[in-house]
């Protein structure tokens, strides 16, 4: 069975954001708050932790980075993303400079793996790398403990529930610099960050600290109309802010990653995550994403030798597929819905709220007017500040703004036998070609990583 058919069948199930409640209020006010007063998000348990010590921990780091690290002092982060030979994407993380040769990276296994193999294989001989797994998806009421809390505090408000919790004022740092502050007369560490067009801080510290340091903050942002946020409207804030999550790690194919292949596990990420959507080809490397195709472009820094720098270098910036967000139309939204209650009428791809995504890695079929493939819909769902369906998508260079084109919503064929996938029929959704941050809070007032062309230095 071809690589494609494996994980576009897979049983795995639905992508989970684990451990933590699914609402707290409930996914509108929850989405709301970001935009209007501060949230808590708790992001302790969807990431993995790849802690990484020893002199030998930034060549490791500037050898499988599309960025460069001429500049990465202590006690500052930056956006990691690395390439396979062939100049795609495997995936994207944070790393945090934690003191002089000590290294975490935060984020989805692909990149962790990938530093992980090259740690052990490359090498490298003063480098320790221990590796903390994201919690289980489904852990049954089983105790789960991680190394570190990581919490964030954004929105509108966030900088006053910040220096309440402080007791006095703070130093609004720029952005990807860390710092320390002071919550519950504990010193936890920050992190300068602004999720939701406002500063705000990632706070964490070890996971013993979890419940007290989280309960602390709603109480002092209780004034402020903190709210915490669960886990079923959480993933749906990238929606506003642009970044695509979950490309697929373009790792199954190419001679330089075989080793890699045999290293990876057959019970991990990359053997057992779903491919969805309506976008089908028999080459898994359709699939495959370059730097430019994410909105990664400005991050390519031929400054050192990297994997994947030769290829990246032979490429035409000019002439790859862009990062947008499409605005679906609403009467096509709503026909889906209705498919629910037509006892007679076919039924279309059950649309989820506020996420719609029913895979690890989904591409929906962009089309123009002709019907020829234009572009892929990458992360899909609704958003109530905006009150708009919204996909996060990469298409054509040369199709502009305000551009009308249709996203296939719903897999060929009555749908794939995955476990996320019930029997459906195709509906076309016609959606217009909008800027990716969509909200026009976040593309005014947000500056940094990877909704922008900002490059923290």
């Amino acid at each position: 069975m071809g690589r494609h058919r494996v994980l576009r069948n897979s049983q795995i199930g639905s992508y989970i954001y684990p451990v933590v409640p699914a609402d707290f209020q409930n996914w509108i006010k929850e989405q709301k708050a970001w935009r209007e007063t501060a949230v808590l998000y708790d992001q302790s348990h969807h990431m993995d932790n790849l802690f990484l010590k020893g002199s030998d921990a930034i060549k490791l780091i500037s050898a499988t980075a599309i960025n460069s690290t001429a500049v990465f002092p202590v006690d500052r982060a930056k956006q990691y993303v690395p390439t396979t030979e062939s100049g795609h994407v495997i995936g994207d993380g944070i790393l945090f400079r934690e003191a002089e040769d000590e290294y975490v990276y935060v984020g989805r296994a692909p990149a962790a793996n990938w530093l992980l193999y090259h740690g052990e294989t490359g090498g490298y001989g003063n480098l320790d790398i221990t590796v903390d797994r994201r919690s289980p998806s489904r852990p049954y009421g089983h105790a789960v403990s991680r190394q570190y809390y990581r919490f964030q505090i954004q929105g509108p408000n966030a900088w006053q529930v910040i220096e309440k919790l402080n007791g006095g004022s703070l130093e609004q740092l720029k952005f990807f610099n860390m710092s320390t502050m002071t919550i519950d007369g504990t010193v936890v560490r920050t992190l300068r960050h602004g999720m939701a067009g406002a500063p705000g801080l990632e706070v964490w510290g070890p996971y013993a600290d979890h419940d007290r340091i989280g309960n602390a903050i709603v109480e002092a942002g209780a004034e402020f109309g903190l709210v915490p946020v669960g886990s079923r409207a959480y993933p749906s804030n990238t929606l506003e802010s642009g970044w695509i999550p979950s490309p697929l790690p373009a790792i199954y194919t190419g001679e330089a990653e075989r080793g890699y292949r045999e290293w990876l596990p057959a019970d991990g990420y990359e053997a057992t995550g779903t491919l969805a959507g309506s976008f089908v080809s028999k080459d898994i490397e359709d699939y495959y994403l370059t730097p430019w195709e994410l909105g990664y472009g400005s991050f390519v820094k031929l400054d050192h030798d990297f994997i994947g720098r030769d290829a990246l270098e032979k490429m035409d910036p000019a002439s790859q597929r862009k990062k947008v967000t499409l605005a679906w139309n609403g009467e096509d939204v709503t026909s889906i819905f209705a498919s629910l209650f037509d006892v007679d009428g076919p039924s279309y791809k059950y649309f989820d709220l506020p996420l719609a995504n029913y895979g690890s890695a989904n591409y929906d079929s962009v089309v123009d007017a002709d019907g020829t493939v234009v572009g892929l819909s990458m992360f899909t769902g609704y958003s109530a500040n905006e009150r708009r369906a919204l996909s996060l998508a990469t298409v054509d260079a040369n199709v502009p703004e305000g551009t009308e084109l249709k996203v296939v919503w719903g897999e060929p064929n009555g749908g794939s036998t995955k476990a996320a996938v019930e029997r459906h029929v195709q509906k076309e959704v016609r959606a217009v070609v909008s800027p990716a941050p969509y909200s026009a809070v976040v593309r005014s007032a947000y500056h940094g990583g990877w909704r922008t062309n900002y490059q923290p230095a």
